[in-house]
């Protein structure tokens, strides 16, 4: 059997995979294919044909579950998933060895808390109780993310040489996991007496009650050891819901509320896009274009290149993926045209994350998802978009600007028109997909989701038969080698909303707000704190981490303050793309530091006064309000004053008005124990 995973070009890689490796590339393109053609379908049947579809969001989102769990197997094969960079490669051998019999015990122990905490959710007989296509149940997507942290276990004990830390560590973890085990045994046999394990249980609790804090540490510093970042956010929940009794289901259940979340859903296929693009012509095309649009000009190729890297990054959601895939090419044509080479460099780094402000930019989607209860009501996502469209463009002129005050010795270009319009007829179908965006999606022809779906066929179709790029099979193994980018993103969005939810549920936001609005009671005071907070967040955590446990923070004490919430949004992801590029540990230095085979030390010098450049425009966004909200048009529904942190809430279940995204859950008639 043919291997339908093969290079652009047609060719066979040959790669010591095993069939059952294949087996899961092949489901994940599948899940990918239900997913970016089911929607659309569902689009024509109700709003053409007039069919409408039982729980029609309920059969998106639990296919994008199944597609979560699957590119987490994936991307955990390919060791992928996002970690910090190791910090122990400089220490002495035999300190190394110890650190590592560490991480080979905790890595496994954790994952099988998991593990045993979903199983116990599947085996309970009241969760997942809704049909999708009003036959399957629920429990049978759900199914696979026990299986998918059973098959972690499996690869993280067998794959490394210390088998017997693995061994500890899973046992460690069965130890720790007596509330999920006792669980298990209550709904198979219906039995609840087991003193034993209780005890076991109960000395757990105890132990984390004592030790919190220097279990919580341990953890952190793991994460500078390598451990993958949501294995790390998962230990701390479960540590902290351990501390508190022991309710560590909510780890599980947060995170599947998570990832069948529409908005979240959509994230894979706008990374798929955009990994489409970049692997064929259209980076060429874009150079090709701007260089004739503005290369007749002192720098015409600087101009070219931010606004190739801003379109790129905006689509993959990552910008690290931009600058390995257009690096190179960029950097080329710079120094072709008389750019130093280390600017050059410089200044596609320190380019590489300004699509992060522009939409459909993943970043703010997250942003909206994970602070939807806490924005004043009738506010849209269409709001943080258009108010990150100010603050982006003077980041991103203010890296042209830069680039050009560096650029004195470029090759300019003939001015020509006939040159232009070539190269406008050659990126015509590329440029259509921005255009196509905004109007399906600010008009509200299509959602999020459905945009999301459009621009995988539409890239998928573009590059495929139009631009002939790839071949089917070509293309097909560009989408598979965009599932690890996208498993990571997604197990950390799942990882981080259980701890976010301890948090809530721990009112931390509101202590938090306390805190703030006690010792810092001027507004501009706090922005210029969360910035300097922000950037060393940015600096040390990933990006979707910090915006799933650090928004909900701010974005709280920023409304008791009177910050607009959707300064207080760009705002807080400006910070994090500047922490792409903020020394010591920022994710660009290093990604920048493999592409241009250069250290790390020298990527960080060359790259300093645009990393200075782009924390003025931060300064400048921070104080002057109206950059982000003169666009921004209020709702009629806005709620104005912001209430109390402590003020009570009153919720009617019986109300009519509900989130379309919700119509797969429902409540039974039989629901006064609810």
């Amino acid at each position: 059997m043919k291997n339908p995973f093969i290079n652009a070009d047609g060719k066979i890689i040959p790669k010591d995979k095993k069939p059952i490796d294949f087996a899961e590339d092949l489901f994940a393109f599948i899940l990918i294919i239900i997913l970016t053609v089911t929607t659309l379908v569902i689009k024509i049947m109700q709003d053409n044909l007039h069919l409408q579809v039982l729980n029609a969001d309920a059969i998106i989102v639990n296919f994008g579950f199944l597609f979560a769990c699957i590119a987490g197997i994936i991307t955990w094969r390919e060791s992928k998933h996002l970690s910090l960079a190791s910090l122990t490669e400089k220490l002495p051998e035999k300190v190394k060895k110890v650190i590592d019999c560490v991480t080979d015990a905790v890595t496994p122990m954790i994952l099988i808390q998991l593990f045993l905490t979903a199983f116990c959710q599947l085996v309970n007989r009241d969760q997942f109780i809704n049909k999708v296509f009003g036959v399957f149940s629920e429990r049978i997507f759900f199914f696979f993310m026990p299986v998918c942290y059973i098959a972690m276990v499996v690869m993280a004990v067998s794959r490394r040489k210390n088998k017997i830390a693995g061994i500890v560590g899973i046992l460690l973890g069965l130890i720790t996991s007596m509330s999920s085990i006792t669980g298990i045994l209550w709904y198979v046999t219906g039995q609840s007496e087991f003193p034993v394990l209780f005890k076991i249980f109960d000395l757990w609790n105890l132990f984390c009650e004592k030790s919190v804090w220097i279990l919580v540490i341990a953890m952190i510093l793991l994460a500078f050891a390598g451990v993958p970042l949501f294995v790390v956010i998962s230990g701390i929940t479960y540590v902290l819901f351990s501390k508190s009794g022991g309710y560590v289901d909510m780890i599980i259940l947060e995170a599947h509320a998570k990832l069948t979340d529409k908005n979240v859903t959509a994230i894979p296929l706008f990374t798929i896009a955009g990994y489409i693009l970049a692997q064929g012509s259209a980076g060429k095309r874009f150079v090709n274009l701007f260089n004739s649009l503005f290369g007749w000009f002192r720098g015409g190729t600087v101009v070219a290149t931010v606004l190739v890297l801003t379109f790129f990054s905006t689509f993959t959601g990552v910008s690290g993926v931009t600058i390995l895939a257009l690096g190179s090419l960029l950097s080329i044509i710079l120094t072709g045209s008389g750019s130093d080479k280390d600017r050059a460099e410089s200044l596609i780094t320190s380019s590489g994350a300004l699509g992060l402000l522009f939409p459909p930019s993943v970043a703010i989607i997250m942003y909206f998802t994970s602070n939807i209860t806490q924005f004043s009501k009738g506010f849209d996502i269409t709001n943080l978009f258009v108010a990150a469209l100010i603050p982006g463009t003077i980041m991103a002129v203010a890296m042209i600007v830069m680039g050009i005050i560096f650029d004195k010795n470029t090759e300019r270009t003939k001015f020509s028109l006939k040159a232009i319009l070539s190269s406008l007829k050659d990126c015509v179908f590329e440029l259509l997909l921005p255009v196509l965006f905004c109007l399906t999606y600010f008009t509200g022809f299509f959602n999020l989701f459905q945009v999301a779906s459009f621009a995988v066929i539409y890239t998928f179709c573009l590059e495929t038969f139009i631009r002939k790029d790839f071949t089917i099979r070509g293309a097909a193994r560009v989408v598979a080698e965009s599932v690890p980018v996208s498993g990571g993103v997604l197990f950390i969005i799942g990882a981080a909303a259980g701890l976010s939810y301890f948090m809530q549920d721990a009112n931390v936001p509101e202590i938090v707000t306390e805190f703030i609005t006690t010792y810092v009671s001027n507004k501009y005071a706090f922005l210029f704190l969360m910035n300097i907070v922000l950037l060393i967040v940015g600096c040390l955590m990933d990006l979707y981490s910090a915006i799933l446990i650090i928004s909900p923070l701010l974005l709280y004490a920023g409304k008791a303050l009177g910050i607009p919430e959707v300064q207080s949004g760009v705002i807080f992801l400006m910070n994090l793309s500047i922490g792409f590029l903020t020394p010591p540990v920022g994710m660009d230095l290093f990604i920048s530091s493999y592409a241009f085979k250069k250290p790390v030390s020298k990527v960080i010098k060359g790259v300093m006064p645009f990393l200075a450049v782009q924390i003025a425009v931060l300064l400048l966004v921070t104080y002057v309000p109206a950059l982000t909200t003169c666009l921004v048009k209020p709702s009629p529904d806005a709620i104005d004053e912001v209430e109390p942190a402590d003020a009570e809430y009153e919720f009617n279940y019986d109300s009519e008005e509900y989130d379309e995204s919700l119509d797969m859950f429902s409540v039974p008639d039989d629901s006064s124990d609810f």
